[in-house]
């Protein structure tokens, strides 16, 4: 009897504040979808790091006319050269493989890339760069090769692709912080939302509030109705929220743009099913925690 009184009473305050119920879905919705995307662009960017860095490589540039080096443009003797001495002991425990690109395949691979561009129209085979590609056997000892054949005779630069990439992922970590900030936000805004829905669920039914405790109900008694109504609510939005992460990570990153970028391996359902249990945690906490504070302050007026 108790059970039923008391979600009697749940019933009647959802009815009696709808709007502001919607309200409280719609924000902890919106909210806790950010978190959700917060978390999946935090794993992608771990996930793409491991990947990448892996297989990173280090650029060993010769020189062209164009450049400002010393010996001029690198000729087939300094090309030689530094071959020789990525096959030296000092260099070759480092080194898991390396190949050499020419200007002419350089140029090809440079147009192949830019197909389209006008930029494309602008360049000639003698200014690209004859290169080394070096992959390491250990991705974060790139100084031993940038110490070693920097500033070797016909080299004009030596480049490690991960500084390119920690661009990329600082980029994306700026928009995962972005939208965690945001989520942040939007959260204490759905906590003061439901706090305030609650309070004005309970000053409309101030006078069976009053009855209750003319014939002794407790105040756990009192409160769990209007406790059940924000936790309600809020998981009604929490459940949209991982309903639309799933619906994003299945329809969209796990179809059109991973068709039209294989060589990224994206977040996975694998990976987006434990984010749901998460979020959803979230919003009921703390929408337990916020209609259990605002009813209490409620009764002690």
């Amino acid at each position: 009897m108790r059970f039923g009184l008391i979600w009697s009473e749940v019933g009647n305050g959802l009815r009696r504040n709808l709007s502001m119920v919607i309200s409280v879905i719609l924000v902890t919705f919106i909210s806790l979808t950010f978190v959700g995307t917060a978390v999946l662009l935090q794993v992608q960017i771990t996930q793409m790091k491991t990947y990448w860095y892996d297989r990173a490589q280090v650029a060993v540039y010769m020189c062209t006319e164009a450049d400002n080096c010393q010996g001029g443009a690198a000729t087939d003797q300094t090309v030689e050269a530094v071959k020789k001495q990525l096959e030296s002991p000092e260099l070759s425990p480092y080194i898991q493989k390396f190949y050499f690109q020419n200007q002419q395949q350089a140029y090809d691979e440079f147009k192949q890339q830019f197909k389209g561009n006008q930029i494309a129209d602008f360049v000639t085979p003698d200014m690209i760069p004859q290169t080394f590609w070096v992959n390491l056997k250990d991705p974060n000892q790139s100084a031993v090769l940038t110490e070693t054949l920097a500033g070797s005779a016909g080299v004009q630069s030596v480049v490690d692709q991960r500084s390119y990439l920690d661009q990329i992922f600082n980029i994306l970590g700026a928009a995962s912080a972005t939208a965690l900030v945001v989520a942040v936000v939007m959260l204490v805004a759905a906590v003061l939302l439901i706090a305030t829905t609650i309070r004005l669920s309970a000053f409309s039914r101030r006078r069976e509030i009053g009855i209750m405790r003319l014939v002794g109900a407790s105040n756990r008694f009192i409160q769990t109705p209007f406790i059940i109504e924000g936790v309600l609510a809020a998981l009604i939005g929490a459940v949209l929220a991982g309903t639309v992460l799933v619906l994003i990570v299945q329809l969209f990153v796990r179809g059109p743009l991973q068709n039209s970028i294989q060589s990224i391996n994206f977040v996975s359902m694998s990976q987006a099913w434990p984010v749901i249990p998460l979020i959803v945690l979230i919003g009921v906490l703390l929408a337990a925690a916020s209609a259990n504070f605002a009813i209490k302050r409620y009764l002690k007026v």
